[in-house]
């Protein structure tokens, strides 16, 4: 995303001007959290973010512009999160709760979202694992395999497809016209370790927690917790 301008419009009097805005509101909104999930205090100048705020947004009679705001950043921020957590079931499991947390906020902050659909987030997290190995060490090479796997289920899930071949039409084609293909959703990969059947695993242990969760005498301290799936070798 280009710099944002150094102010916001007073006004929006021209599409530059509702250029400037939207920019403006876009990387205020995308902005990283601070560690207490806040808006930060300071825009990317080193102003008060407050009076940044205050440019493009107003008050009311109930919340600031900054607390305004801040309603959106969290919100986007919340949403991605959530949607990070919910495709890499696999990941969090090998890495944890804390190491998982660090590496979502460093890679949406660094790759954010560039589609209109929050389908393709995790496109680009493998090569984010490998070039920032201090995130996951020491299963770096198994975070990256495990982020590999959970995207090529992505793409098989809702990738484009081309026509299947009736059976009809291979047994009346000469097999010297025949030109045959893999649909372009399957994904080939060359792992070494058995994330398949390991991220498998964890999706059943997550599925029984769910099932738990839901049960009417599941709640309290009687509830047995679900142990995770044993890291593969």
């Amino acid at each position: 995303m280009k710099q944002p301008p150094r102010h916001a419009p007073g006004r929006i009097e021209s599409t530059s001007d509702l250029r400037k805005f939207q920019r403006m509101m876009a990387a205020a909104v995308l902005r990283p959290l601070d560690p207490q999930d806040n808006l930060q205090s300071k825009w990317i100048d080193g102003r008060a973010m407050d009076q940044v705020a205050a440019e493009f947004i107003r008050p009311n009679d109930r919340l600031t512009s900054f607390e305004r705001l801040q309603l959106y950043n969290r919100m986007y921020w919340y949403r991605v999160l959530d949607a990070f957590r919910d495709d890499c079931p696999g990941l969090l499991s090998a890495l944890g709760e804390r190491a998982f947390a660090r590496l979502a906020r460093a890679y949406l902050a660094e790759r954010p979202s560039r589609s209109f659909t929050l389908r393709n987030l995790c496109s680009r997290l493998e090569r984010f694992i490998l070039e920032n190995p201090a995130l996951t060490a020491p299963r770096t090479a198994l975070a990256a395999e495990i982020a590999r796997f959970e995207w090529a289920q992505t793409v098989a899930f809702d990738g484009a497809s081309r026509p299947v071949v009736p059976a009809e039409s291979l047994a009346r084609t000469p097999p010297s016209r025949l030109r045959l293909g893999l649909q372009p959703y399957v994904t080939l990969l060359d792992l070494r370790h058995p994330v398949d059947s390991y991220v498998m695993r964890v999706k059943r242990r997550v599925a029984l927690r769910s099932e738990a969760s839901n049960t009417p005498d599941a709640g309290g301290p009687a509830r047995r917790a679900v142990r995770r799936a044993a890291l593969p070798r």
